[in-house]
């Protein structure tokens, strides 16, 4: 018996399996972040990044042996080590802002890396932008306008949402990176942005001590958050098209303040629902036209 296809329809399943599984991996991820009761935010990056740097390093020493997990952080070349930098930005603003603004804010402004994504690709690659993507990024600015509006003064910050949209403009500027060189493996560039997010925090902690309970909670925070949400998505990310695996992501958006709601009372405001709302039909506009010209582009190179 055979094993499938790299396109057969039982590959595409546990790709989409795979990917769905990421997502709801890392929806969860401010919901934990508020169970612990450390107060110093430098202190979650430490332990959460250093957790999910040692779970991607030992996935890869499983996938790949030892000898293959040397060889991946050889290929990364100055691509991956900008990658790893990136990452680390981006695990260390997560933390720094959830401590200051709703998770909500933080994960809708997340929503639309893939529109920064197109915008940036434009400005770096010279890639044509379609009327439609252009009136999606109109409207994603227009929806985190109402958002930034309801936040400030009712539990959010300034500083808060500005490491919200750090994160976002970070993690486009690693897609565009990874669309100009596709050869980069995501799996040690994370692996090391996070060993870089932990080396930094430790300078920056007044204290690495916590009680047991939270060092589980760091645990989960950093490896069954973090770590296996970015081993799911890049094991399922290779199987499936790139726009189906970005709008599969959205279920991160979706999940993340239902589990505020239900976790911890947190409920958003109506004009961040609103706001919100506004950047995720723009993003699902966005991304399902990119769905269908994928699937069109592919029709026709199989004809």
């Amino acid at each position: 018996m055979t094993a499938p296809s790299a396109t057969s329809p039982a590959r595409s399943w546990i790709g989409i399996a795979l990917v769905f599984g990421a997502a709801v991996a890392w929806s969860y991820g401010g919901a934990i972040q508020r169970f612990i009761g450390v107060d110093d935010g430098w202190t979650i990056v430490f332990w959460r990044c250093l957790f999910a740097g040692l779970f991607l390093m030992a996935f890869m020493l499983l996938r790949d042996g030892p000898r293959g997990t040397v060889r991946l952080f050889q290929a990364m070349g100055w691509p991956g080590a900008a990658i790893a930098a990136g990452f680390a930005l981006v695990s260390t603003c997560f933390v720094l802002a959830v401590t200051m603004t709703p998770v909500a804010n933080v994960v809708l402004f997340m929503a639309s890396i893939p529109l920064f994504a197109a915008l940036l690709a434009r400005i770096a690659l010279g890639e044509p932008i379609t009327p439609l993507t252009w009136t999606s990024i109109a409207a994603v600015i227009a929806g985190v306008a109402v958002m930034v509006s309801a936040s400030i003064g009712e539990g959010g910050s300034a500083l808060g949402l500005a490491l919200a949209a750090t994160i976002a403009v970070t993690f486009a500027g690693m897609t565009v990176l990874t669309r100009r060189f596709p050869g980069i493996r995501m799996t040690p560039a994370a692996s090391l942005g996070c060993f870089i997010a932990s080396f930094f925090a430790a300078t920056q902690a007044g204290s690495f001590a916590v009680g047991l309970q939270d060092l589980a909670l760091l645990f989960a925070f950093g490896a069954l958050n973090l770590g296996l949400g970015m081993a799911l998505y890049v094991t399922g990310a290779r199987m499936i098209p790139s726009a189906l695996a970005a709008l599969l992501g959205t279920t991160e958006m979706i999940l993340a303040p239902i589990w505020m709601v239900l976790l911890h009372a947190e409920v958003p405001s109506a004009r961040i629902l609103l706001g919100g709302g506004i950047v995720m039909a723009a993003l699902f506009t966005y991304l399902i036209s990119h769905f269908m010209a994928e699937r069109r582009n592919r029709f026709r190179a199989a004809a």
